[in-house]
């Protein structure tokens, strides 16, 4: 098919009509005034002191309502800002906006604590025998009366709020903002230009294998050149993180990350050690992908190679592929996927200024926004799927409240992975002989970032957490332990003289006061094939649960959602048995590359 002009560009309008606009200031004040109010009223209301259980069911019912339709109004202002700052980080205008609501965000923090504080001094038992609200919240409620045994004084607390503006919030700006204008020299036959990193990283899909190698070798240089800004953020982020961890007297950043996914030590172990055992299964994938390209070795910029002569997507055409097929699950989820292209909820070429890569935000209740970087690649169909999943994922949580909707993102990537099932094995199904090699190739190499890439990441960020309690890391030792984790996970199924040492540098997941967003993907990779396998085997019986696990991801640990299909997720067996399904994949990718291969 024929690869159209990539134009189509997200529709912000029917949330502000621009930055600048009243409607936006007025919106940013009721906001900053909705937060004064409801820190006077905990001061009013003894909230510190601990209310008695007399009046304490009444007190959670006005403070539940209240933080609900203040997370509705924040949600809001944070995704639409967010929007516009990751389409063009050089916006001005947007970046004040943005810096307002942050100092808004860490006062609501501070309330957000003040009530997790005041549970922990509660019975949650008492409040939800006398209060309608908290029933409907209890899980909520049970998580911050355990959050309250993790938290400093209340001053300390509301200094830590304070000082997060200036510290891990200004340091992942300043990430994003530099990663995002970074302009790359680039080397090809055809001369010299200069182009944004954005585009650099989409030569890695390029057909021609020196244009692949002038991409790496052009991006290794200029993460060269902008390493020590970008390993200062890394440094001051995971100090902050440390520090907090040990005076809130959590075990290490993972257990606290732990909590906040929803799971336990056990399935977290679990998880790993599938994972661990299948690193063999992954290097077989990698080492025939390099006999396929006629090489001896698979170097990084050979990862993402073509491997087979397939007709380009266009955008149009990845749309209706998409509809067609959410449709042959259900009409509901075609229809919602039809109107996400019709409101133009999605922002699809790559540009100057624009973050790299592919999210989805949810706006206000149903309504999303999807940002991509398409290129006329099948990978980025399957990218429109798994964000129409996050999507999707927000249409069934549309009815709860903003505190019954907080998913962990173990939980958050079980609606995405499933979508993109959906739609590969449609392509599979329906593909030539080449296209049935490319889009296996893809789903292996998809799979293969999602555990033994994402492994890498994992180690990587273990690693950093153990040494710079004790000081600063250079970025030439962040560039060391990030080759260690490589070797131990990629092990002989990439060149080690040409790996990826400044993973560390682009990856936004690692500038966030919220760590180790990394195992998150694997669980809900791994999670959705099991989720998907079960399809199969009774698809009536999965689509009269499934939409009400999504509602209810917020409501539950991840553990007893998964009871619900007849999930152990605490057992080895549970992982090994969804990395089955990639096995097989192999194993076909293994006697398409060399007949007669067993």
């Amino acid at each position: 098919m024929p690869v159209a002009s990539i134009s189509p560009r997200w529709d912000l309008t029917p949330f502000f009509p621009s930055v600048d606009s009243p409607q936006l200031h007025d919106a940013i004040a009721q906001a900053r005034k909705k937060v004064a109010e409801l820190s006077a009223w905990f001061d009013a209301n003894g909230i510190d002191a601990g209310a008695s259980p007399e009046r304490a069911a009444e007190k959670v019912e006005s403070l539940i309502q209240s933080l609900n339709e203040l997370g509705e109004e924040m949600e809001l202002l944070g995704a639409y800002l967010s929007c516009v700052v990751t389409t063009d980080t050089r916006n001005a205008d947007a970046q004040a906006r943005m810096s307002e609501l942050d100092q808004i965000a860490s006062e609501a923090s501070k309330l957000r604590t003040r009530f997790a504080g005041w549970i922990g001094s509660q019975s949650v038992q008492d409040l939800v025998e006398h209060s309608a609200s908290a029933r409907n919240h209890r899980f909520m409620l049970e998580k911050a009366s355990i959050k309250a045994q993790h938290l400093m004084s209340p001053a300390e607390e509301a200094l830590a709020a304070e000082l997060r503006l200036t510290g891990s919030t200004a340091w992942s700006k300043l990430h994003s903002d530099v990663t995002s204008q970074i302009e790359v020299e680039l080397e090809l036959e055809t001369g010299k230009e200069t182009v944004p990193m954005s585009h650099v990283r989409t030569l890695a899909y390029e057909r021609d294998r020196e244009v692949r190698r002038a991409g790496y070798e052009a991006e290794m240089r200029t993460w060269k050149a902008f390493e020590v800004p970008l390993a200062a953020a890394m440094n001051s982020i995971k100090g902050e993180v440390s520090t907090l961890c040990r005076r809130r007297n959590w075990g290490s950043p993972l257990d606290e990350a732990l909590f906040g996914a929803n799971i336990d030590r056990p399935t977290l172990d679990a998880m790993m050690n599938a994972a661990k055992a299948s690193f063999p299964m992954f290097r077989r994938y990698l080492r025939a992908k390099a006999s396929l390209l006629g090489q001896a070795t698979l170097p990084w910029f050979d990862m993402y190679a073509p491997v087979a002569q397939t007709a380009s997507w266009n955008y149009d055409s990845a749309c209706e592929f998409v509809e067609r097929h959410f449709r042959s699950y259900s009409d509901r989820m075609g229809d919602f996927a039809r109107r996400t292209f019709d409101e133009n909820w999605i922002d699809v070429p790559p540009a100057p200024g624009k973050v790299d890569g592919a999210y989805c935000a949810t706006v206000r209740k149903d309504e999303s926004r999807i940002l991509m970087n398409f290129k006329p690649s099948f990978t980025s169909v399957s990218t429109l799927a798994h964000e129409l999943g996050h999507a999707y994922h927000s249409l069934c949580l549309a009815p709860r409240t903003e505190l019954q909707k907080t998913t962990p993102m173990t939980l958050a990537e079980t609606a995405s992975i499933f979508c993109e099932t959906i739609v590969r094995q449609a392509a599979l199904r329906e593909g030539s002989d080449a296209e049935r090699l490319a889009i296996l190739e893809g789903s292996l190499q998809g799979a293969c970032g999602v555990v033994v890439d994402i492994s890498s990441r994992f180690l990587f960020e273990q690693s950093v957490f153990a040494q710079r309690p004790d000081r600063e890391l250079s970025p030439a030792e962040l560039c060391e332990m990030m080759l260690s984790a490589q070797k131990q996970t990629y092990g002989d199924g990439l060149d080690e003289a040409f790996l990826h040492p400044y993973m560390w540098a682009l990856k936004p997941h690692y500038y966030d006061a919220d760590s180790f967003y990394n195992y998150p993907y694997m669980f809900g990779f791994l999670f959705g094939l099991g989720l998907y396998a079960q399809y199969e085997q009774d698809p009536n019986a999965f689509r009269s649960g499934y939409d009400d696990l999504l509602s209810s991801t917020g409501l539950a640990d991840a553990a007893t959602l998964a009871e619900r299909f007849g999930i152990d997720i605490r057992s080895e067996g549970f992982w090994k048995n969804s990395l089955s399904i990639v096995e097989r994949d192999v194993q076909k990718f293994e006697r398409l590359v060399a007949p007669g291969t067993e």
